[in-house]
């Protein structure tokens, strides 16, 4: 049998698919290639919206206008759950810091203590 990476016969058990580690790897990251970029650029995407929450989150419930948390590249569109109180207030949550929209084009942010 042939190494599926480089091609070299393999030596050794007759289920090895791979001559060696750097081959299994170099194979398994070709496949994965596409939805590592993927969830590469969403993480990014979200550990930058977290970054900013706790940046501006000073006292753990901030209301802050929506322009000034655009100017600083927050992205609306990530976050990691979406909680909707008895009230109906719909807070989205990075993770253990929510904001909500208020009418004013304000957010709040708060931070989820448990």
């Amino acid at each position: 049998m042939n190494c599926l990476e480089c091609g070299e016969k393999i030596m050794g058990r007759s289920d090895k698919k791979f001559c060696n580690d750097a081959c299994r790897n170099a194979y398994n990251n070709k496949q994965n290639k596409d939805s590592n970029n993927l969830m590469r650029n969403i993480n990014n995407k979200l550990r930058k919206n977290y970054r900013i929450l706790v940046e501006v989150n000073i006292d753990g419930k901030t209301k802050i206008a929506k322009s000034k948390l655009d100017g600083l590249g927050f992205d609306f569109d990530f976050f990691t759950n979406l909680k909707v109180y008895k009230n109906g207030s719909e807070y989205k949550f990075i993770y253990d810091y929510g904001y909500k929209m208020l009418d004013d084009d304000f957010v709040l942010i708060v931070k989820n203590k448990a």
